[in-house]
Protein backbone atom coordinates (compact mmCIF):
# COMPACT_ATOMS: atom_id res chain seq x y z
CA UNK A 1 0.00 0.00 0.00
CA UNK A 2 1.33 3.27 -0.85
CA UNK A 3 2.14 5.84 1.66
CA UNK A 4 1.38 8.88 0.06
CA UNK A 5 -1.93 10.21 -2.07
CA UNK A 6 -1.43 11.33 -5.98
CA UNK A 7 -3.02 13.95 -7.12
CA UNK A 8 -3.20 14.83 -10.81
CA UNK A 9 -4.52 17.79 -12.47
CA UNK A 10 -5.71 17.19 -15.90
CA UNK A 11 -7.85 19.05 -18.99
CA UNK A 12 -9.22 18.03 -21.68
CA UNK A 13 -7.63 20.87 -23.76
CA UNK A 14 -4.55 23.13 -23.28
CA UNK A 15 -5.11 26.26 -22.19
CA UNK A 16 -7.16 25.71 -19.37
CA UNK A 17 -4.86 27.52 -16.48
CA UNK A 18 -3.92 23.49 -15.77
CA UNK A 19 -0.09 24.19 -14.96
CA UNK A 20 -1.50 27.74 -13.46
CA UNK A 21 -3.80 25.70 -10.79
CA UNK A 22 -0.98 22.84 -9.84
CA UNK A 23 1.27 25.53 -8.89
CA UNK A 24 -0.95 27.30 -6.52
CA UNK A 25 -1.51 23.75 -5.30
CA UNK A 26 1.97 23.41 -5.09
CA UNK A 27 3.11 26.83 -3.07
CA UNK A 28 -1.23 26.12 -0.52
CA UNK A 29 0.05 22.84 0.25
CA UNK A 30 3.67 23.53 0.74
CA UNK A 31 2.89 24.65 4.70
CA UNK A 32 0.62 21.27 5.41
CA UNK A 33 2.07 18.98 3.74
CA UNK A 34 5.45 16.94 2.76
CA UNK A 35 4.54 16.95 -1.17
CA UNK A 36 6.78 15.98 -4.23
CA UNK A 37 6.05 17.67 -7.63
CA UNK A 38 5.64 15.59 -11.47
CA UNK A 39 5.16 17.45 -14.94
CA UNK A 40 3.77 14.44 -16.62
CA UNK A 41 3.56 16.74 -19.86
CA UNK A 42 6.17 15.85 -21.52
CA UNK A 43 5.30 16.93 -24.81
CA UNK A 44 5.29 20.56 -23.35
CA UNK A 45 6.64 20.54 -19.79
CA UNK A 46 6.73 24.67 -18.26
CA UNK A 47 5.55 23.87 -14.40
CA UNK A 48 9.60 24.15 -14.05
CA UNK A 49 8.23 28.01 -15.36
CA UNK A 50 6.29 28.85 -12.51
CA UNK A 51 8.03 26.65 -9.55
CA UNK A 52 11.56 27.43 -10.40
CA UNK A 53 14.59 25.23 -8.82
CA UNK A 54 17.88 24.36 -9.06
CA UNK A 55 18.33 21.05 -11.10
CA UNK A 56 19.69 18.62 -9.13
CA UNK A 57 19.73 15.06 -11.58
CA UNK A 58 19.59 14.89 -15.62
CA UNK A 59 19.42 11.54 -17.33
CA UNK A 60 19.20 10.80 -20.85
CA UNK A 61 15.96 8.70 -21.90
CA UNK A 62 15.87 5.63 -24.06
CA UNK A 63 12.78 3.91 -25.84
CA UNK A 64 12.32 2.42 -28.76
CA UNK A 65 14.53 1.84 -31.91
CA UNK A 66 16.45 2.73 -34.53
CA UNK A 67 18.98 1.15 -37.35
CA UNK A 68 22.33 2.19 -37.55
CA UNK A 69 24.92 1.10 -39.83
CA UNK A 70 28.41 -0.40 -39.49
CA UNK A 71 31.84 0.70 -41.34
CA UNK A 72 31.42 -3.01 -42.85
CA UNK A 73 28.45 -2.02 -45.01
CA UNK A 74 28.71 -3.51 -48.37
CA UNK A 75 26.54 -1.12 -50.33
CA UNK A 76 24.03 -3.59 -51.50
CA UNK A 77 21.42 -1.23 -51.00
CA UNK A 78 19.02 -3.97 -49.88
CA UNK A 79 17.80 -2.18 -46.92
CA UNK A 80 16.54 0.95 -48.56
CA UNK A 81 14.57 -1.33 -51.19
CA UNK A 82 12.98 -3.11 -47.78
CA UNK A 83 12.14 -0.51 -45.71
CA UNK A 84 8.67 0.32 -45.19
CA UNK A 85 8.95 3.46 -43.93
CA UNK A 86 11.53 5.01 -46.56
CA UNK A 87 13.51 5.74 -43.80
CA UNK A 88 16.52 4.87 -45.68
CA UNK A 89 18.26 6.34 -48.47
CA UNK A 90 21.29 4.82 -50.42
CA UNK A 91 23.98 7.58 -51.29
CA UNK A 92 27.20 7.09 -53.13
CA UNK A 93 26.75 3.54 -52.73
CA UNK A 94 26.26 3.38 -48.63
CA UNK A 95 22.96 3.58 -46.86
CA UNK A 96 21.80 6.88 -44.87
CA UNK A 97 19.38 5.86 -42.22
CA UNK A 98 16.83 8.87 -40.88
CA UNK A 99 16.44 8.68 -36.83
CA UNK A 100 12.61 10.50 -37.60
CA UNK A 101 11.93 7.96 -40.25
CA UNK A 102 13.23 4.59 -38.75
CA UNK A 103 10.17 2.94 -36.59
CA UNK A 104 12.60 0.36 -35.45
CA UNK A 105 10.89 -2.64 -37.36
CA UNK A 106 14.23 -4.72 -38.04
CA UNK A 107 13.71 -5.80 -41.12
CA UNK A 108 16.63 -3.93 -42.30
CA UNK A 109 18.69 -5.80 -39.56
CA UNK A 110 17.14 -9.28 -40.73
CA UNK A 111 17.96 -9.15 -43.81
CA UNK A 112 21.12 -7.07 -44.54
CA UNK A 113 23.86 -9.88 -46.37
CA UNK A 114 26.98 -8.39 -44.23
CA UNK A 115 24.93 -8.11 -41.03
CA UNK A 116 26.34 -4.63 -40.65
CA UNK A 117 23.08 -2.86 -39.63
CA UNK A 118 22.15 -3.01 -36.11
CA UNK A 119 18.82 -1.95 -33.83
CA UNK A 120 20.17 0.31 -30.86
CA UNK A 121 18.00 1.74 -28.05
CA UNK A 122 16.71 5.03 -29.44
CA UNK A 123 18.07 8.33 -27.97
CA UNK A 124 14.04 10.22 -27.07
CA UNK A 125 14.40 12.72 -24.30
CA UNK A 126 15.75 13.47 -21.01
CA UNK A 127 14.35 13.27 -17.61
CA UNK A 128 15.10 15.77 -14.88
CA UNK A 129 14.91 16.38 -11.07
CA UNK A 130 14.77 19.69 -9.85
CA UNK A 131 15.08 21.01 -6.38
CA UNK A 132 12.29 23.59 -5.88
CA UNK A 133 11.56 25.54 -2.93
CA UNK A 134 7.41 23.78 -2.92
CA UNK A 135 9.21 20.27 -2.88
CA UNK A 136 11.55 17.88 -5.52
CA UNK A 137 9.96 18.49 -9.19
CA UNK A 138 10.30 15.30 -11.11
CA UNK A 139 10.53 16.65 -15.35
CA UNK A 140 11.21 15.90 -18.42
CA UNK A 141 11.88 16.93 -22.10
CA UNK A 142 10.92 14.86 -25.03
CA UNK A 143 13.27 15.06 -28.07
CA UNK A 144 12.54 16.80 -31.01
CA UNK A 145 10.22 14.04 -32.98
CA UNK A 146 10.39 11.69 -30.06
CA UNK A 147 7.93 9.12 -29.65
CA UNK A 148 6.99 7.05 -26.54
CA UNK A 149 6.04 9.69 -24.41
CA UNK A 150 3.85 7.63 -22.43
CA UNK A 151 6.97 5.26 -21.37
CA UNK A 152 8.25 8.98 -20.69
CA UNK A 153 5.94 9.91 -18.11
CA UNK A 154 5.73 6.53 -16.49
CA UNK A 155 9.48 7.18 -16.16
CA UNK A 156 8.58 10.71 -14.66
CA UNK A 157 5.90 9.08 -12.23
CA UNK A 158 8.43 6.61 -11.03
CA UNK A 159 11.17 9.01 -10.14
CA UNK A 160 8.46 11.08 -8.38
CA UNK A 161 7.37 8.50 -6.60
CA UNK A 162 10.66 6.65 -5.42
CA UNK A 163 11.54 10.39 -4.17
CA UNK A 164 8.23 10.32 -2.25
CA UNK A 165 8.83 6.89 -0.53
CA UNK A 166 12.76 7.94 0.21
CA UNK A 167 11.31 11.88 1.54
CA UNK A 168 8.49 10.04 3.27
CA UNK A 169 5.88 12.66 1.42
CA UNK A 170 2.43 12.65 2.42
CA UNK A 171 1.11 13.84 -1.59
CA UNK A 172 2.53 13.97 -5.27
CA UNK A 173 1.15 16.85 -6.78
CA UNK A 174 1.13 16.19 -10.94
CA UNK A 175 0.67 18.34 -14.03
CA UNK A 176 -0.75 15.75 -16.10
CA UNK A 177 -1.05 16.44 -20.04
CA UNK A 178 -4.35 17.76 -21.87
CA UNK A 179 -6.56 15.64 -23.59
CA UNK A 180 -7.10 11.54 -23.60
CA UNK A 181 -4.41 9.76 -25.74
CA UNK A 182 -1.46 7.74 -24.16
CA UNK A 183 0.21 10.12 -22.25
CA UNK A 184 -3.12 10.62 -20.09
CA UNK A 185 -3.31 7.25 -19.66
CA UNK A 186 -0.03 7.07 -18.68
CA UNK A 187 -0.23 9.95 -16.26
CA UNK A 188 -4.03 8.49 -14.42
CA UNK A 189 -3.39 4.68 -13.88
CA UNK A 190 -3.14 4.53 -10.27
CA UNK A 191 -3.56 7.92 -9.27
CA UNK A 192 -5.72 8.74 -6.29
CA UNK A 193 -7.38 11.95 -6.93
CA UNK A 194 -8.09 13.77 -10.45
CA UNK A 195 -8.66 17.59 -10.64
CA UNK A 196 -9.99 18.14 -14.04
CA UNK A 197 -9.59 21.66 -15.05
CA UNK A 198 -12.47 23.00 -17.74
CA UNK A 199 -13.60 26.10 -19.48
CA UNK A 200 -17.31 27.33 -19.30
CA UNK A 201 -16.91 27.08 -24.14
CA UNK A 202 -18.89 24.36 -25.43
CA UNK A 203 -15.61 22.95 -26.68
CA UNK A 204 -14.27 22.74 -22.67
CA UNK A 205 -17.72 21.08 -22.17
CA UNK A 206 -16.90 18.54 -25.08
CA UNK A 207 -13.52 18.31 -23.54
CA UNK A 208 -14.49 17.61 -20.18
CA UNK A 209 -17.20 15.07 -21.07
CA UNK A 210 -14.30 13.30 -22.34
CA UNK A 211 -11.97 13.21 -19.94
CA UNK A 212 -14.93 12.27 -17.40
CA UNK A 213 -15.65 9.07 -19.14
CA UNK A 214 -11.83 8.25 -19.10
CA UNK A 215 -10.92 9.26 -15.82
CA UNK A 216 -14.37 6.86 -14.62
CA UNK A 217 -12.48 4.12 -16.64
CA UNK A 218 -9.60 4.53 -14.37
CA UNK A 219 -12.27 4.01 -11.26
CA UNK A 220 -10.26 7.69 -10.21
CA UNK A 221 -12.14 9.91 -7.52
CA UNK A 222 -12.87 13.00 -9.92
CA UNK A 223 -13.18 16.96 -8.86
CA UNK A 224 -13.97 19.81 -11.66
CA UNK A 225 -12.73 23.43 -11.19
CA UNK A 226 -14.57 25.77 -13.43
CA UNK A 227 -11.88 28.34 -14.53
CA UNK A 228 -12.45 31.51 -15.97
CA UNK A 229 -16.37 31.27 -15.10
CA UNK A 230 -17.69 34.06 -15.77
CA UNK A 231 -16.58 34.09 -19.60
CA UNK A 232 -20.44 32.49 -20.81
CA UNK A 233 -22.88 31.96 -17.46
CA UNK A 234 -25.15 29.51 -19.50
CA UNK A 235 -21.99 27.09 -20.09
CA UNK A 236 -21.37 26.84 -17.05
CA UNK A 237 -24.58 26.07 -15.72
CA UNK A 238 -24.69 23.22 -18.15
CA UNK A 239 -20.94 21.84 -16.90
CA UNK A 240 -22.18 22.03 -13.11
CA UNK A 241 -25.26 20.34 -14.15
CA UNK A 242 -22.87 17.81 -16.05
CA UNK A 243 -20.84 17.19 -13.58
CA UNK A 244 -23.86 16.62 -10.80
CA UNK A 245 -25.31 14.29 -13.13
CA UNK A 246 -21.93 12.02 -14.48
CA UNK A 247 -20.06 11.44 -11.03
CA UNK A 248 -17.61 14.98 -11.39
CA UNK A 249 -18.05 16.64 -8.07
CA UNK A 250 -17.04 20.65 -8.37
CA UNK A 251 -15.41 22.06 -6.02
CA UNK A 252 -14.73 25.70 -7.01
CA UNK A 253 -15.07 28.10 -9.59
CA UNK A 254 -12.29 31.04 -10.61
CA UNK A 255 -13.23 33.99 -12.12
CA UNK A 256 -11.15 35.17 -15.83
CA UNK A 257 -8.03 37.08 -13.91
CA UNK A 258 -5.20 38.43 -15.94
CA UNK A 259 -3.31 37.96 -12.47
CA UNK A 260 -2.61 33.83 -14.22
CA UNK A 261 -0.39 35.87 -17.31
CA UNK A 262 1.34 38.58 -14.32
CA UNK A 263 2.23 35.31 -12.07
CA UNK A 264 3.70 33.10 -15.08
CA UNK A 265 5.59 36.37 -16.40
CA UNK A 266 7.11 36.54 -12.52
CA UNK A 267 7.54 32.93 -12.63
CA UNK A 268 5.69 32.17 -9.53
CA UNK A 269 2.01 31.05 -7.95
CA UNK A 270 -1.54 33.38 -8.05
CA UNK A 271 -1.06 32.44 -4.59
CA UNK A 272 2.31 34.53 -4.32
CA UNK A 273 1.32 37.77 -6.19
CA UNK A 274 0.83 40.74 -4.33
CA UNK A 275 -2.62 42.46 -4.58
CA UNK A 276 -3.89 38.94 -6.35
CA UNK A 277 -7.62 39.88 -7.24
CA UNK A 278 -8.70 36.07 -7.09
CA UNK A 279 -6.80 34.93 -3.75
CA UNK A 280 -9.92 34.23 -2.04
CA UNK A 281 -11.30 31.92 -5.07
CA UNK A 282 -7.76 29.53 -5.31
CA UNK A 283 -6.97 29.72 -1.88
CA UNK A 284 -10.94 27.67 -1.61
CA UNK A 285 -10.24 25.59 -4.33
CA UNK A 286 -7.23 24.31 -2.81
CA UNK A 287 -8.38 24.15 0.46
CA UNK A 288 -11.00 21.61 -1.08
CA UNK A 289 -8.82 19.72 -3.12
CA UNK A 290 -6.59 18.96 -0.45
CA UNK A 291 -9.16 18.30 1.82
CA UNK A 292 -11.16 15.92 -0.67
CA UNK A 293 -7.34 14.33 -1.75
CA UNK A 294 -6.31 13.38 1.79
CA UNK A 295 -9.28 12.15 3.47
Amino acid sequence: MKSYKELLIISGKGGSGKTSITAALAAYAKNNLRTVLADCDVDAADLNLVIPGRLDKRADFYSGFVAITGDDCVGCGKCGELCPFDAIKIIEGKPAISENGCEGCGICEDHCPAGSIKLVEALCGQIFLTKTDKGMLSHARLGVGGENSGKLVSAVRKQAQEIAVKSQAELIISDGPPGIGCPVIASITDTDVALVVTEPTLSGLHDLERVIRLTKHFGVKILVCINKCDINPDVKDRISDFCRNNGGELIGNIRYSEDFTRAQNDRCSVLELADCEIFGEIIFVCENVLMKTMN
